[in-house]
C-alpha cells in the first residue's frame, strides 16, 4: 500500500530527476495516457506520467520507482492495439516520445542508431536520403514510434518480403529493473556470441526493461513499386490465388486481402470504386518493388494466377499515383469503419492455406452476434485483422463484440494459427497466451521475468501474470 506521503516523496524524486515539465500529475491530463487504441483491454489510473529525455533520466525513474515499489508501464505513442501500454492503478507511465533522436545513420554499414521516440515514418524519410530503407511499416507508421514497434514486435504491410520488426534489429540499449544499463547485440552483419538477448527484449512489451536505444539494420532503397489489384467473386477464389502465389515461389513486397465488408466501407469513405460495385467478395492487392523488367514479370505472373483462379478483374499499374491511391484504400479500412461505430480489431495469424476458412468463419461469427465484422489482412503471411464494429453506448453490443473477438481467436487457434501476428498479447490476450504456449511455456516466461524483474516492477499483468 502506497501512502500519500510515499507518493509525494516519489514525485519529488521524479521532479528532481526530470524537472517540473517532465512529470505530469494533472488529473485532467492523466486520462490521455491511461490506455492505447484497444477499447477492450482493462486500464487503471496512473500516479504520474513521466517524459524522460535520456537513458540517464530513465535510470533515475526506474531507481526511484524501485525504491518505492511503484510499477512502471513503458509507453510510446499509444498506437498499440492490445493494451500492452495500458496503465495500472498507482503506476508511473514512462513515455519515451521525447527521446526522439536519430543518433546515427551509417550508409556504408547499412544501419541506423535511434532513440525509442523516433516516429517510424520519420526514420524512413531520414534513411531514404542515403538511398536506404527501413522495412517495418505498421499501418500507423506515420505516428507510431520505434520503441513501441520494438516492444510489440510490430509488423505491417511489407512483412511478406521483409519480415517483422525483429528481423531488422541488430541490438539495443535497455534499462533493467535495478537501474543498470544493458547493451545487447552488435553492429556487424553476423554475430552469435552468447544468448540472443536482443530477440528476447523485442516483443517483450515492456515487461523486462525499458528500451532507450536501438541499432537497426537497413536495406537498399527498393524501386518504386508496381501495383496489382484483383477482384474475386468469392473469398475461396482469392484464397486459391494466394496459395498458388506462395506455392510458385513468388514473393511480392506486399500482398493484402480485403473482404466485401472492408471494400464497401472504404468505397463509401473514399468515394471511389475498388471493385465492390462489381459484386466483389474479395480484393487482392499486390506490389512488387523489384524494379524494371523483374517487377513486370512478377506482377504478370501474379495477374495470370488471379485470372486462372477466377478473378473478375485483374489490373496492373506502374503509375505511382494510382498505386498510392490503392494502398491508401487499404490503410483506410479502420478509419472507414468508424462511419458505422466504434471498432475493436483482432489480430490472428493462420497458415496461408486457411485464410479462406478464417474469412468464412468470421462471416459466420458476424451473423451469430448480429454485428458487422470486416476482415482485412496480410495475405502474404496469413496475418488477418477481423474488425468488429459496435455501438460503444450499448452494453449489449459491447458484450457481443467481446464475444466475437474471443470467438475469432478460438477460430484462429482451431485453424492451426496463433493469437497474434503483430499486435502483441498485452492485457487483452493473457488467457489466450496461456492456452497457446501451455503450462511449460508459461513457466519459462515467468522464470525469465522473475530473473530480470524480481519485484515485478515493469508492466505487471501484461502478457501474463506472475501468479
Amino acid at each position: 500500500m502506497h501512502t500519500s506521503a510515499t507518493s509525494a516523496e516519489l514525485l519529488d524524486h521524479l521532479r528532481t530527476a526530470l524537472g517540473q515539465d517532465g512529470v505530469i500529475t494533472d488529473p485532467d491530463v492523466l486520462p490521455g495516457y491511461q490506455r492505447d487504441m484497444m477499447p477492450l483491454a482493462p486500464y487503471g489510473t496512473p500516479l504520474a506520467v513521466v517524459l524522460p529525455r535520456s537513458t540517464e533520466q530513465v535510470q533515475a525513474v526506474v531507481r526511484a520507482c524501485a525504491r518505492h515499489r511503484v510499477p512502471i508501464v513503458p509507453r510510446g505513442a499509444g498506437s498499440g492495439l492490445s493494451g500492452a501500454a495500458n496503465a495500472v492503478d498507482g503506476c508511473v507511465v514512462l513515455v519515451t516520445t521525447r527521446m526522439n533522436a536519430i543518433v546515427e545513420v551509417d550508409p556504408d554499414n547499412r544501419l541506423a542508431v535511434v532513440e525509442p521516440g523516433v516516429v517510424n515514418l520519420d526514420l524512413r524519410d531520414a534513411v531514404e536520403k542515403h538511398g536506404l530503407f527501413y522495412p517495418p511499416d505498421p499501418s500507423s507508421y506515420d505516428w507510431c514510434t520505434i520503441g513501441g514497434n520494438l516492444s510489440t514486435n510490430a509488423g505491417g504491410l511489407c512483412c511478406v518480403k521483409y519480415g517483422v520488426t525483429t528481423d531488422s534489429v541488430l541490438g539495443m540499449r535497455v534499462v533493467l529493473a535495478d537501474g543498470e544499463v544493458l547493451d545487447t547485440g552488435r553492429r556487424t552483419v553476423k554475430g552469435v556470441a552468447g544468448y540472443d538477448l536482443t530477440k528476447l527484449f523485442v516483443g517483450s512489451e515492456g515487461t523486462l526493461g525499458v528500451i532507450t536505444r536501438a541499432t537497426l539494420a537497413l536495406r537498399p532503397l527498393p524501386q518504386a513499386p508496381g501495383t496489382l489489384v484483383a477482384a474475386f467473386g468469392s473469398t475461396g477464389a482469392a484464397g486459391a490465388a494466394v496459395a498458388r502465389v506462395v506455392r510458385e515461389g513468388l514473393v511480392p513486397s506486399l500482398m493484402e486481402i480485403m473482404d466485401a465488408t472492408s471494400i464497401q466501407a472504404v468505397e463509401a469513405h473514399l468515394k471511389t470504386e475498388l471493385g465492390a460495385g462489381r459484386g466483389s467478395a474479395a480484393l487482392l492487392l499486390c506490389q512488387s518493388d523489384s524494379g524494371g523488367e523483374a517487377a513486370r514479370r512478377e506482377l504478370a505472373a501474379i495477374e495470370r494466377i488471379c485470372a486462372d483462379a477466377g478473378a473478375t478483374l485483374a489490373h496492373t499499374t506502374f503509375d505511382a499515383a494510382e498505386g498510392a491511391m490503392l494502398l491508401t484504400a487499404r490503410r483506410a479500412v479502420l478509419t472507414a469503419l468508424e462511419t458505422y461505430g466504434a471498432w475493436m480489431t483482432d489480430d490472428v495469424c493462420v497458415p496461408r492455406t486457411k485464410i479462406t476458412e478464417l474469412i468464412a468463419g468470421c462471416a459466420r461469427i458476424s451473423d451469430e452476434v448480429g454485428l458487422r465484422v470486416a476482415v482485412v489482412g496480410h495475405a502474404g503471411d496469413g496475418n488477418m485483422h477481423p474488425t468488429i464494429v459496435y455501438d460503444p453506448t450499448s452494453t449489449d453490443e459491447f458484450d457481443r463484440a467481446t464475444r466475437a473477438f474471443n470467438d475469432i481467436l478460438e477460430l484462429g487457434l482451431a485453424l492451426g494459427g496463433t493469437i497474434t501476428g503483430e499486435h502483441g498479447v498485452g492485457k487483452i490476450k493473457r488467457d489466450w497466451l496461456a492456452r497457446e504456449i501451455g503450462p511449460v511455456g508459461l513457466r519459462a516466461h515467468r522464470a525469465i521475468k522473475a530473473a530480470l524483474d524480481p519485484d515485478n516492477l515493469f508492466n505487471p499483468g501484461s502478457m501474463f501474470t506472475m501468479d
